[in-house]
């Protein structure tokens, strides 16, 4: 995690670094700012707080005013757009007594933030959010911590209320799921709220909330210079022929041989994707059943390449097989899943 703290005082400043050293003896990125007149032993200048909250509103996954609420609600307000894509923002107090989550406080962290925060300092966690205030399920914190997506965030806020106002929120997932379900939550398949959890949706529910998890990895096999835009149009074409969606795919896998190979690697930066190469012989080792080609077999020394790399890359099952475009082949896998709760 990369943190970013800002302090305004002396003792603001003792403490933040305090915070930071705690951080990074957790493996996270801290880094601490305040007035010139506090910068040095590590502290950076802070400058103009509305240009720090700007640059680090858009790096940072979490922000840390040791201050005033005022000054941190006021700081951040201009960036808020979503609490699905907002970064968590924790206000403390420069005595060290309160750690405040103000926004993104499920999803993006804040309120686990401020309690590792008062964990580390003796400070009290101030959660105010209802869900956690009750005792209650929160579905967008779960599905966060599952690495999952919540496709339907209206829907998510309809789970929320339901389950505050002692409703029952409907459950249905394509997958199996291990122990029990958490409370005010049955198994459904319709109603008036519910969760879907599915690589595809379906509104089986009035206010359906579909989590979709990130479990597809895409095999590709390309000729030499192919350009990223086909790659991302066979991609598509691929997904879309079976109702897939971008958003579930956690990673390419292909052949060694493309390690170097410009335009596939250029695709997975655009879409934040890891690219794991694997070579002809690990390939040949994959189980299942695959579409072989002789002219694949003797260029690149065995039979099939993206319906291999997928299984391979997922360690699942082979979900599509090989779909051939101009110098393209594309083959989709799924990571095993368990739900659990």
């Amino acid at each position: 995690m990369r943190i970013e703290c800002a302090a305004f005082t002396a003792n603001g400043v003792r403490l933040a670094q305090r915070l930071a050293e705690f951080f990074r003896d957790g493996g996270d990125v801290c880094t601490v700012s305040a007035p010139e007149k506090y910068a040095e032993n590590g502290v950076a200048a802070l400058g103009s707080l509305a240009d720090w909250t700007a640059r680090s509103f858009g790096q940072a996954d979490a922000l840390i005013f040791v201050s005033a609420c005022g000054i941190a609600v006021r700081s951040v307000a201009p960036h808020l757009r979503s609490k699905f894509t907002d970064p968590a923002v924790v206000a403390v107090d420069d005595c060290g007594r309160f750690a405040i989550p103000l926004v993104s406080g499920h999803v993006g962290g804040a309120n686990a933030l401020a309690r590792r925060i008062a964990g580390a300092i003796g400070a009290q966690a101030v959660v105010t959010t209802a869900t956690d205030g009750n005792g209650v399920f929160a579905v967008d914190t779960w599905a966060a911590g599952q690495g999952f997506l919540v496709m339907r965030p209206g829907a998510a806020k309809a789970v929320s209320a339901a389950l505050l106002n002692g409703e029952p929120v409907g459950f249905y997932s394509d997958f199996p799921v291990e122990g029990p379900l958490p409370k005010g939550i049955v198994p459904a398949k319709e109603g008036k709220v519910g969760i879907r959890i599915s690589l595809a949706y379906e509104e089986m529910f009035q206010a359906t909330c579909w989590i979709l998890p990130r479990i597809l990895t895409l095999g590709i096999g390309c000729k030499r210079g192919t350009e990223p835009i086909k790659i991302q149009k066979a991609v598509d074409s691929t997904l879309q022929g079976k109702y897939l969606y971008m958003e579930s795919v956690q990673n390419v896998a292909s052949i060694d041989k493309k390690c170097d190979e410009i335009g596939l690697l250029e695709f997975c930066k655009a879409n934040c994707l890891v690219c794991n190469f694997f070579s002809a012989e690990q390939l040949t080792r994959a189980k299942g059943r695959f579409t072989g080609s002789a002219f694949v077999q003797n260029t690149v020394g065995v039979d099939n390449v993206c319906e291999r790399a997928a299984v391979l890359g997922s360690g699942g099952a082979l979900l599509v097989g090989k779909q051939v475009f101009s110098g393209v082949t594309v083959a989709v896998a799924a990571a095993p899943l368990v739900i659990r709760f």
